[in-house]
C-alpha cells in the first residue's frame, strides 16, 4: 500500500503500495468526489501535504483535532487543532497542541471544546521511538504498541495540563463519550491489549474486554451506552503463539480485524462483521443504528469507507477511492463527516483531511 501512515492504536503504521508518479505506470487521478459517493456532498480538502489523519470533532461542530507527520519539519506524529473554516492551502501550520516531543496519537476533544486528550511517548523518551523493521519479522505487516504511551490533557493552545494514566506499558487510543462523562482507551496493564473506561478526570478505571487479542480504536454510541471497536483475535494455537510472541516485543500484526459492539461495561458483546481482511476505524452513524468504517475486504490494495447496521446486515460501500479512505467521523450534529484520504494528492504519498456534508 502507498505511504507510511500511522494508523496505530487509533492509528498505526500503514504501509501502502507506492505508486511512482514519474514512471508513467500509474495514471494520476486528482479527484475530490467520485460519482458513486451519493452520501457525500460539497467535499472540501482541509490539509495539503504530509500525513494527516484521525481528525475528530469538537462538541460544538466547529473545530477539529488531528495528528500530522512528514510536514512542518516534524520528526514524527504530533497533535494539532484547526477551525473547520481555516485555510491551510498555502502550507500554514495550525496550532500545535502536543509537546512536539516523542510520538503522539489518538487525540479527542473534551467537553467545553477548550481541552483535548491525546496519547504520547514524550515522558518515556523525547525522541521518536524507532519503528520496527518488517524484514526482521519475515516482511509481515506489524504495528508497534509502544509501552511509553500515556494519556494526557492539554488545552487548545498547547498548554500541558494533566497526565491521566501512569501504568507501565501501553495506554493510548482514548476517545470521549458524547455525554461527556467517560473515556474509553486501550491498555496493556493486565497483560493483553484490552479496552478500559475511566471518568474524564482519570478516575474509576474499569476493564471492558477480556478476550485474548488486540481490542482497540473504540468509540461510544451517540447515547453513550455502547462501544464500537475493532479487534484482531487469534484463534488457532499457531495464531495465539504468534500474537503472544509479538506482543512480548511490543508489536501486533493486525492484518485481520473485525468489528464488535458491546455495552460500555462489556456486556452483550457482538461481532458485527465477518468480512476478512482489515476492518477498522469504526464510528457510529448519528442514528446509533449503523456504523461507518474503513475496510480493504473488497480490494486488498485499497481501503474505502463502508457502512453496516449494528446487527451486521445492510453492508453498503460509501467511498470509491482507488487507494485509501479511513478515519471517518460524523460531526456531533450529524450534518457533516470528516475523513482521511489519498485522493486528490497528484500521485504523491500525501494523506489529507477532507470534510463533506452528509446525505442519508
Amino acid at each position: 500500500m502507498l505511504l507510511s501512515i500511522a494508523f496505530f492504536g487509533c492509528k498505526s503504521k500503514q504501509n501502502k503500495t507506492s505508486y511512482d508518479a514519474k514512471s508513467g505506470a500509474t495514471k494520476i487521478v486528482n479527484t475530490l468526489h467520485y460519482p458513486q459517493e451519493k452520501h457525500l456532498k460539497n467535499i472540501k480538502q482541509l490539509t495539503f501535504g504530509g500525513d494527516n489523519a484521525e481528525a475528530y470533532w469538537s462538541f460544538d461542530n466547529k473545530k477539529l483535532v488531528f495528528q500530522a507527520s512528514n510536514v512542518w519539519d516534524l520528526e514524527c506524529d504530533q497533535i494539532f487543532t484547526m477551525d473547520i473554516n481555516d485555510d491551510l492551502s498555502n502550507g500554514e501550520k495550525p496550532q500545535l497542541v502536543s509537546t512536539g516531543l516523542g510520538r503522539t496519537t489518538c487525540s479527542y476533544f473534551l467537553p467545553g471544546n477548550e481541552t483535548i486528550i491525546y496519547s504520547s511517548t514524550h515522558l518515556a523518551d523525547e525522541n521518536c521511538p524507532p519503528a520496527p523493521k518488517k524484514e526482521d519479522y519475515g516482511n509481515k505487516y506489524i504495528w508497534p504498541v509502544y509501552k511509553g504511551f500515556d494519556i494526557f490533557v492539554a488545552d487548545t493552545k498547547g498548554n500541558q495540563l494533566k497526565q491521566l494514566t501512569f501504568e507501565d506499558g501501553y495506554d493510548a487510543e482514548p476517545t470521549v463519550s458524547p455525554k461527556g462523562d467517560k473515556i474509553v482507551f486501550t491498555s496493556t496493564r493486565t497483560g493483553d491489549l484490552e479496552l478500559f473506561t475511566m471518568n474524564i478526570d482519570g478516575s474509576d478505571v474499569k476493564q471492558v474486554t477480556n478476550e485474548l487479542g488486540y481490542d482497540g480504536g473504540a468509540f461510544f454510541s451517540p447515547d453513550g451506552t455502547k462501544l464500537i471497536f475493532r479487534s484482531s483475535r487469534p484463534k488457532t494455537e499457531e495464531e495465539i503463539k504468534e500474537y503472544k510472541d509479538l506482543l512480548a516485543e511490543g508489536l501486533v500484526q493486525p492484518t485481520n480485524m473485525e468489528l464488535y459492539v458491546c455495552n460500555i461495561d462489556g456486556s452483550d458483546l457482538r461481532k458485527i462483521t465477518n468480512l476478512g481482511s482489515a476492518n477498522w476505524a469504526p464510528f457510529f452513524h448519528p442514528s446509533g443504528k449503523k456504523v461507518i468504517f474503513s475496510s480493504n475486504h473488497k480490494t486488498k490494495h485499497s481501503f474505502n469507507l463502508f457502512m453496516i447496521n449494528v446487527d451486521g446486515s445492510g453492508l453498503e460501500q460509501i467511498t470509491f477511492d482507488t487507494v485509501f479512505d479511513a478515519f471517518p467521523m460524523f460531526s456531533p450534529d450529524g450534518k457533516k463527516i470528516v475523513f482521511s484520504s489519498n485522493r486528490n494528492n497528484n500521485g504523491t504519498h500525501d494523506t489529507n483531511l477532507f470534510i463533506a456534508d452528509w446525505v442519508d
